[in-house]
C-alpha cells in the first residue's frame, strides 16, 4: 500500500511521468488502428440487430419441463421450414423464441407446436409481433438520441471550458469509444437491442464524465502559472493527465468490478441472458473509456493548441529558460 501511495505521490509531483503526450504519435497510430478494425468487423461479421429494430414474431414458453433450445427450433421449422429461429432462455426458466415476420396463421400454428414440443398448456405459450415500422421507428430515435446527446455534450463543453477545441478532442474521444465498442460487440455475436443501446450511452456519459475530470486538472495546470509557467504547454497537459492516472484507473476499476459480475457471473454462467447485452455494452466501454481519455482525448487537445501563437511563444520562453539555465551551470 505504501508503494502504491508513493508511486501515486510521484505521479502527481512530476517526479515519475507516463509519456502520454510526448508518446501521442504511438497512440494515436494504435487508437487509428483499432477504429479502423472495429470498423471492419462488420463487414466480415455483420452486426445483428434485436427484433425490435428488424420486426418480427415473439414466442415465450413458460416454465416448460426442459429448456432445451433445439426443441424450440425444430417446433418452429416444423411449421415454417425457411424460418430461422433465435432461441435464448430468459429468467433461467423460459424459452424465448424470435423469428422473421409470420402471417397471423403461422403465428397461431407455431404457438401451438411449441406448446406441444414443451408438453405444456396452449396458455402457456404467448406471442407478439413487431412490425417493421415500429422498428425503424425505435431505430430513428436510437440515432436521434446519439446525435443529440452529442451535439449537447459540445456544446457544454465549450460553454464550461471556454475553448470549442475541449469539446472537439472530447467528442473525437467519444467517437473512438463509441466505434470500438460497437466493433468489440459485433465481434462477440451478440444483437444489437434497445437495452444494447442504453449501454452505448451510458457508457458515452461515463466517458465524458471521466474526460471532464482530466480536462478539468488540465486547464488548472495550463493556467495557474500563465507566462511564469515553468513548463512548456504539451508538459502542462501530461502532468495533469498523470496526476489524474490513479483516480481513472481506480474509478474505471470500481465501475468494471459490479459490471463484470453481472456480465460473468449472471449472463455467462447462471444463464440470464437478459443481462448479457446492457452488460457487455457497459464492461467494454468502460475499459475503453479509461484508454480513451488518457491516450487519445487529452493528447488530441494537446495538439489542437501547440500551433496558437500565444502557446508557441510561451513554449519557446520555456525552453529559452532551460537552455539559459543549462548553460549557467
Amino acid at each position: 500500500m505504501a508503494s502504491m501511495n508513493e508511486f501515486g505521490n510521484n505521479l502527481y509531483s512530476g517526479k515519475t511521468s507516463f509519456p502520454f503526450v510526448g508518446r501521442r504519435r504511438l497512440w494515436f497510430i494504435i487508437a487509428i488502428a483499432l477504429v479502423v478494425a472495429s470498423a471492419l468487423v462488420p463487414l466480415l461479421r455483420p452486426v445483428q440487430f434485436s427484433i425490435e429494430f428488424t420486426g418480427g414474431s415473439q414466442f415465450t414458453v413458460l416454465a416448460p419441463g426442459s429448456t432445451d433450445q433445439s426443441i424450440a427450433s425444430e417446433a418452429v421449422q416444423s411449421i415454417v421450414p425457411e424460418a430461422a429461429a433465435k432461441v435464448a432462455i430468459v429468467n433461467g426458466t423460459d424459452v424465448r423464441v424470435q423469428t422473421s415476420q409470420m402471417s397471423p396463421e403461422e403465428t397461431q400454428s407455431v404457438a401451438g407446436a411449441l406448446a406441444e414440443a414443451y408438453d405444456v398448456p396452449a396458455e402457456e405459450v404467448t406471442s407478439s409481433f413487431i412490425g417493421p415500422v415500429w422498428g425503424e421507428s425505435v431505430t430513428r430515435q436510437s440515432l436521434w438520441g446519439l446525435a443529440i446527446f452529442l451535439a449537447l455534450t459540445f456544446l457544454i463543453l465549450a460553454i464550461y471550458f471556454r475553448t470549442w477545441k475541449m469539446s472537439a478532442a472530447a467528442i473525437l474521444g467519444l467517437l473512438d469509444v463509441l466505434v470500438i465498442t460497437v466493433g468489440v460487440y459485433a465481434l462477440a455475436g451478440f444483437e444489437i437491442s434497445p437495452a444494447a443501446v442504453i449501454g452505448f450511452l451510458t457508457i458515452l456519459a461515463y466517458s465524458l464524465y471521466d474526460t471532464t475530470v482530466v480536462f478539468d486538472k488540465i486547464r488548472e495546470n495550463t493556467t495557474e502559472d500563465g507566462e511564469n509557467s515553468s513548463r512548456t504547454f504539451g508538459e502542462a497537459v501530461n502532468l495533469a493527465v498523470n496526476q489524474t492516472l490513479i483516480r481513472s484507473i481506480n474509478t474505471s476499476i470500481v465501475a468494471a468490478l459490479p459490471v463484470g459480475a453481472i456480465l460473468f457471473i449472471g449472463s455467462f454462467w447462471l444463464g440470464a441472458e437478459t443481462l448479457t447485452d446492457i452488460s457487455l455494452s457497459i464492461f467494454v466501454g468502460i475499459l475503453v473509456a479509461t484508454y480513451s481519455t488518457l491516450f487519445v482525448a487529452a493528447p488530441l487537445y494537446s495538439l489542437f493548441r501547440e500551433k496558437e501563437p500565444q502557446i508557441i511563444a510561451r513554449d519557446n520562453r520555456v525552453l529559452e529558460l532551460r537552455e539559459r539555465a543549462r548553460a549557467d551551470a
